[in-house]
């Protein structure tokens, strides 16, 4: 039986669980759209493009994640006193989406390198418009090779949330750590924090299958 005091943690654990799930969805959903902008435009044959890049991106990949965080709470917190209230959750959602349009942009820029450049000459060779072949050629194509690393960095930034605990945010990881110290049980509290992870992964793999299944249908037919 569980004690009344397990019982409230445990609904505790179920909010922090929903501001997990709030923080991955805006980091992601954030890092996606500034990671295809960034990508594109590091497909600039600019010299100052290219160096700016790959100035930042050789930084932000260097950087551990949890430094990263740190530097926009603790930093930012001391900088913008005056100006806004940095608060643990805008911090871990600045953090997640400066770190990761990094891997989302490099990702992007592959995809759309890969693309087979006879595709490209195609679509000018029938005087499509510069927006009519991205959007309904080189997109579609350029996502089908993406999508396997955009659901890796998806997966990886869910653990990343994690850290942003270490800030104060009452996340998961957060309220798990509340309830060990309280009830002196620890092991039932982070395996159970553990389990939402691995379940919400398992989703996430299952979802993936179907996207990529629906990606590679016209890929299918055009071998048959």
């Amino acid at each position: 039986m569980l004690t009344e005091a397990e019982v409230g943690y445990g609904g505790q654990l179920a909010s922090g669980a929903l501001i997990t799930m709030k923080l991955a969805f805006s980091s992601y959903l954030l890092a996606l759209i500034c990671g295809t902008a960034v990508g594109l435009l590091a497909l600039s044959r600019s010299r100052v493009i290219q160096a700016i890049w790959r100035v930042y991106a050789s930084i932000i990949m260097g950087v551990p994640s949890l430094l990263v965080i740190f530097l926009f709470y603790y930093g930012g917190g001391t900088v913008l006193a005056d100006v806004v209230d940095v608060t643990p959750f805008g911090a871990g959602l600045s953090a997640l989406v400066v770190v990761y349009t990094v891997y989302i942009a490099e990702l992007v820029l592959g995809a759309v390198r890969n693309v087979p450049r006879g595709q490209f000459e195609a679509c000018e060779a029938l005087a499509m418009r510069r927006i009519g072949y991205w959007w309904y050629v080189i997109t579609p194509q350029a996502a089908r090779l993406a999508l396997a690393g955009l659901i890796t960095v998806w997966m990886v930034m869910l653990k990343d949330t994690a850290l942003v605990s270490l800030c104060g945010l009452n996340d998961l990881v957060g309220h798990a750590k509340n309830a060990a110290g309280a009830t002196k049980q620890p092991f039932i509290w982070f395996i159970a924090a553990a389990l939402f992870y691995v379940v919400f992964s398992g989703l996430t793999l299952r979802v993936s299958a179907l996207i990529e299944r629906r990606f590679g249908r016209g890929l299918a037919m055009a071998r048959v």
